[in-house]
């Protein structure tokens, strides 16, 4: 490099300093599009399919607790069920007791009844022979 004087004057290259936004994305949803991996395009056209799987699994939590809250109603029925169970067999028991010829013979005693010595007697009519 010699010192001349240049005639021609190259045109100088501009020198363009990107300065970064100071604004910080808020969220990861906004790193996710301003990165560039998905253009705002591609977002708006898969937003159909995301509300239908937000709508999916809404759908499901949903039903999951249906059917919790069923199980828990059928578990309380069955234990129900089976304190039912045991009043009707001890009742079944107290009865078959009480109807013993002993017992029935100890409340008779009460009420002044006693109990049969002779056996039945048949009773015929005289006039239906057959």
């Amino acid at each position: 490099m010699t010192n001349r004087l240049r005639t021609e004057i190259e045109p100088e290259e501009e020198v363009t300093v990107e300065k970064k936004s100071a604004e910080l994305p808020d969220n990861v949803v906004m790193k996710f599009f301003t990165n560039g991996f998905i253009t705002t395009d591609d977002a708006t056209r898969a937003l159909p399919f995301i509300l239908f799987i937000a709508f999916l699994g809404m759908i499901y939590i949903g039903n999951r607790h249906l059917a919790e809250k069923n199980i828990r109603k059928i578990d309380k029925l069955n234990k129900e069920v089976k304190e039912l169970s045991w009043g009707y067999k001890v009742a079944k028991a107290d009865m078959a007791f009480k109807s013993t010829l002993n017992e029935v013979a100890q409340r008779t005693d009460t009420l002044g009844l006693k109990e049969s010595i002779s056996p039945p007697q048949k009773i015929v009519l005289k006039g239906d022979v057959q």
